[in-house]
């Protein structure tokens, strides 16, 4: 089940109108259930034998957490999350990374020339089990922190886990900051319907209009067979792949967070103009942003930060963005990228560039310098592997060709994309005061016809979003 289609549209317009019916019934207790029964339903939809899976992770860290309420020694505190931990690390890591393993291990015995018949099974990967699963490890990280006060009850974590905007592909929750929420039921006179309504239309325009016709028209094709086209054709990929990605993923946090406060939940912002960012360490601060601070504040800092010297630092953030490649896929590719993006900040920090400039001049041309890095590290996330990648740069080189993608309308799509970085950063704010301006009819009339935009230019279907994969 996709956010932008009709399926969805039947669904949420059966559990919206319930739920807050529950709420004013003043059953906050079958308003809870009959939102996780509408989180399983919407996960079924994918799976149904992996609702089971959802449903163990559900229970792995709801029991892990009654342990570390009853646990009153620290040491025992600390070995119950760390085996909570790791009982979380080894279901992601059976799912994602087995055969990864195995492959890489069974070529590293062959070029020892050992022969073995390594075990390879055909593994499925569930939808969202990366987010899931970092969800299950916040609860029980926070309550060993302390930044939870105690262990919640059964229905509370269920429904942190597996509420269904951010099920299958985040943002990522952190459960200090949801799991309070549901102490008391949503008060009906404080949800900003007109900002979640912005938020969907906003997120269903940039997926249906911009990042399906790039994705389709543009980066696939390219991507696909990189040896059929010439400099131009790669190189307007490669910037259509930061706008296609952008506004895809941007897209889904956009619905999930619009979603959500319709529901009347409150998500952080997950992103915030990253194109624009003068530095690596800004673009992190934009960029996936639950991620990016799941693993500055879970694995960044646990490991030490900045504060056992220079040395370890840059260790330490490029363990940091080496592991945030692997969360993204059981590839050498993605390894790539974060090793990437890792030696960059590295680099950054070392040499004073994460700290702004006075010159807006400098400050300027950072933020080109900035972009294309980020560009040149897309090509190894987007690429299907090495020798896919190492393809794309050396055709970057040859300009003999003529260009068989490049069209105005694509080049429109990534300058529009190039355009919402520069959008007011209070925009939606704007559209909010805007709406409770206008008459309802005027709201209806505009509502309408921004559906029309979106069905005359969105072209057939919906591609399913990119971190559904992860």
């Amino acid at each position: 089940m996709v956010f932008p289609t009709l399926n969805f549209l039947i669904f949420y317009l059966g559990i919206w109108p319930l739920s807050w019916l529950l709420v004013r019934a003043r059953r906050h207790g079958l308003h809870k259930l009959a939102i996780i029964a509408a989180s399983y339903i919407f996960y079924a939809a994918w799976s149904t034998k992996f609702t089971l899976l959802l449903l163990a992770s559900v229970c792995l860290n709801w029991g892990t957490g009654r342990l570390i309420g009853a646990s009153g020694d620290k040491r025992q505190r600390r070995l119950v999350v760390g085996v909570g931990v790791a009982l979380n690390l080894a279901l992601l890591g059976y799912f994602k990374y087995w055969n990864f393993f195995i492959e890489n291990f069974d070529e590293l015995l062959r070029s020892a020339g050992l022969q073995a018949e390594m075990p390879y099974w055909e593994i499925v990967l569930p939808v969202g089990i990366s987010f899931f699963t970092f969800q299950g490890i916040s609860y029980i990280v926070d309550l060993y922190r302390g930044d939870l006060d105690r262990p919640r009850r059964f229905v509370d974590v269920m429904l942190f886990i597996s509420f269904f905007p951010h099920l299958v592909a985040g943002p990522i929750v952190r459960a200090a900051s949801f799991l309070p929420q549901l102490e008391k039921p949503p008060n009906p006179n404080r949800v900003f319907v007109s900002l979640g309504v912005c938020l969907v239309g906003w997120g269903v325009f940039k997926k249906a209009v911009v990042a399906n016709w790039l994705s389709v028209d543009l980066v696939d094709p390219v991507f696909r067979t990189p040896l059929e086209y010439g400099g131009a054709d790669i190189l307007m990929a490669v910037y259509g792949y930061a706008i296609q990605i952008y506004c895809d993923f941007s897209a889904y946090s956009d619905i999930a967070i619009g979603v959500a406060a319709l529901l009347g939940y409150r998500f952080q912002r997950n992103f915030h103009q990253p194109y624009r960012a003068p530095s690596l360490q800004d673009f992190w601060r934009r960029w996936h942003m639950s991620l990016s601070s799941w693993l500055r504040d879970y694995l960044y800092i646990p490991l030490g930060g900045s504060k056992k010297g220079r040395v370890r630092t840059y260790v330490n953030l490029l363990l940091t963005m080496v592991i945030g490649g692997l969360w993204h896929g059981a590839a050498w590719h993605y390894v790539v990228w974060g090793a990437l993006h890792g030696g960059g900040l590295a680099v950054e920090r070392a040499t004073g560039l994460d700290r702004a400039s006075p010159w807006p001049w400098r400050q300027v041309l950072r933020i080109v310098l900035v972009f294309h890095f980020v560009c040149f590290c897309w090509i190894f996330f987007r690429a299907k592997d090495m020798t896919a990648a190492t393809d794309i740069l050396g055709q970057l080189t040859d300009w003999s060709a003529a260009p068989q993608l490049v069209t105005p309308f694509l080049i429109g799509l990534v300058v529009l994309g190039f355009m919402m970085q520069a959008t007011p950063q209070d925009l939606l704010q704007r559209l909010d005061r805007l709406y409770h301006a206008l008459s309802p009819w005027t709201v209806g009339v505009l509502g309408g016809l921004l559906l029309l935009l979106i069905e005359a230019f969105g072209g057939d279907g919906s591609a399913p979003f990119i971190y559904f994969q992860f």
